[in-house]
């Protein structure tokens, strides 16, 4: 799967993020608000993950090369884990300025027109979003859907911000305003923890997901039925929207090679059908020879090979 095109996703996010920026910024300004400028904040952490998302996913279009021979896709990664470590430093950065102005309250000025603009940055922000989820789940690219995950973040922080905001001009009642504010910060802080979990965890070569491993194990399974073959040491991982999967096939010991590497052609291209754009790399081994069956575990016992005879 070509992977260049997912970088207009990228600029269509940092185009996103400048007008929201442009229009919360204003609104901040224009009202006082501390909710709106929270707001703002998680705005101008979009633009930067954005920029990030840009340069890694141009990074992870990179054909393999001699030194990184299973591809670039881990660098998806790298954006993920910078746009949620920056989101929780502008968490922490909300909650001190909602603590502030909690304890020294202002009234709020210009309501209406400070609600509107924030109202237009939300709906740029969910329409984006939108765009970004689907193409994230389309071409199974991390990156996308961390971004599109974040700015569906901001769309509901507006939402909180624009009705605490709306509550003060109607109650009078400043301290909404900051209060508003502390919950936008603890979402963003969790939605924060969120990306940098997955992120470390993709970094971590972690098993694919249940499911897809249950589809590997059909085909699998099948064979053994239908071939009489059996499977072990099937190992899975994911690598940004890159998925590999490793098995060993033993098949009966009087097979051919031509019978094994036809058996293992086939395995293989239906496991890539099940999991499209994946890496499969299988290992032949003999049904009837007893070392066949010391790699069960995950890691085999480093030993030479099993003396064939000799006194």
């Amino acid at each position: 799967m070509r992977r260049v095109p997912l970088t207009r996703y990228a600029w269509l996010s940092v185009g996103a993020a400048l007008a929201t920026i442009g229009l919360k910024v204003t609104a901040a300004v224009v009202t006082g608000s501390v909710g709106l400028f929270s707001d703002a904040t998680e705005s101008a952490v979009n633009l930067i993950g954005a920029l990030m998302a840009l340069a890694m996913l141009t990074v992870a279009s990179r054909p393999a090369d001699e030194d990184h021979t299973y591809g670039h896709h881990k660098a998806e990664y790298f954006s993920s884990g910078l746009e949620g470590g920056l989101i929780l430093l502008a968490g922490l950065g909300i909650g001190v300025a909602a603590v502030q102005r909690l304890f020294h309250p202002r009234p709020l000025e210009a309501v209406p027109e400070g609600l509107a603009m924030a109202v237009v940055a939300a709906v740029i922000n969910l329409g984006t979003a939108w765009v970004l989820l689907q193409a994230g789940r389309r071409y199974h690219s991390i990156t996308l859907e961390a971004n599109a995950h974040h700015l569906l973040t901001d769309v509901w922080t507006s939402a909180g911000v624009i009705l605490g905001v709306g509550l003060v001009g109607w109650t009078g009642w400043r301290w909404l305003d900051p209060v508003v504010a502390l919950l936008v910060g603890v979402n963003i802080l969790r939605t924060g923890y969120g990306i940098v979990r997955r992120s470390v965890m993709g970094l971590m070569d972690s098993a694919l997901v249940e499911g897809d491993v249950a589809a590997v194990r059909s085909v699998l399974e099948r064979y053994r039925a239908s071939e009489g073959i059996d499977y072990h040491a099937l190992r899975t991982r994911q690598a940004g929207s890159k998925k590999f999967v490793s098995v060993h096939v033993l098949v009966p010991g009087h097979w051919t090679v031509n019978q094994g590497h036809a058996l293992l052609e086939r395995i293989e291209a239906e496991i890539r059908q099940v999991l499209p754009g994946s890496s499969v790399f299988t290992h032949l081994e003999s049904l009837d020879d007893p070392r066949s069956w010391e790699d069960l575990e995950l890691d085999r016992p480093s030993r030479g090979p099993k003396p064939s005879g000799g006194s």
